[in-house]
């Protein structure tokens, strides 16, 4: 039985989703846990939840004679990789890190995004039955404690790029900071 079959399956049978399986050159196998989402339930992995699957990975590990040097099982953190279409549905309307297989090609090459740009931050969003899309403004943030400034600038053009899970070479939430909790999505009509 290969390794990622085993990981997965014990994971799975202690009631979590296996995000991530890693082995290092060193000999470390990282283990990347999340709990099965379900909509509008927000519940994240705890340090007892990783001891529970540490205790029975190394179990497991022993009995199917898996060689490896050090374990670690931890929740995938701030910057969660996306990789099945139910990581995307849950994490529709968050700020997302896109990086493409392939530069978008020519035909953007008249507009404003550069034609060999790969790498994209954008609020996900769904685009049809089988595709997704991110949508973006190239203006900077504002400098958090400045004022701003007194006249109003026209706001930056939202731009949109349309893409299928086929097309990604990697996809990740946003690692931003809030020292004061990840604010739910808005509402439309919410203001």
């Amino acid at each position: 039985m290969a390794l990622q079959d085993i990981v997965e399956q014990t994971v799975t049978g202690l009631g979590y989703e296996l995000v991530e399986l890693e082995r290092s050159a060193g000999g470390t196998l990282r283990v990347t846990i999340d709990l099965p989402w379900q909509p509008g339930d927000e519940k994240s992995v705890n340090v007892e939840d990783c001891e529970r699957v540490t205790r029975q990975l190394q179990y497991t590990l022993e009995v199917e004679t898996v060689d490896y040097k050090r374990l670690e099982v931890s929740s995938p953190g701030i910057d969660r990789p996306l990789r099945k279409a139910v990581d995307f549905e849950r994490f529709a309307g968050e700020l997302v890190d896109v990086t493409l297989k392939a530069p978008i090609g020519t035909a953007a090459a008249g507009g404003p995004v550069a034609a060999n740009r790969r790498k994209f931050r954008g609020t996900l969003e769904r685009n049809g039955e089988a595709g997704w899309q991110i949508v973006w403004s190239d203006e900077p943030e504002p400098d958090p404690g400045k004022k701003p400034p007194r006249r109003k600038k026209e706001p930056a053009t939202l731009q949109v790029l349309g893409f299928t899970l086929d097309e990604l070479k990697e996809a990740r939430l946003a690692p931003i900071v809030d020292f004061k909790g990840r604010r739910p999505k808005s509402v439309a009509g919410e203001s």
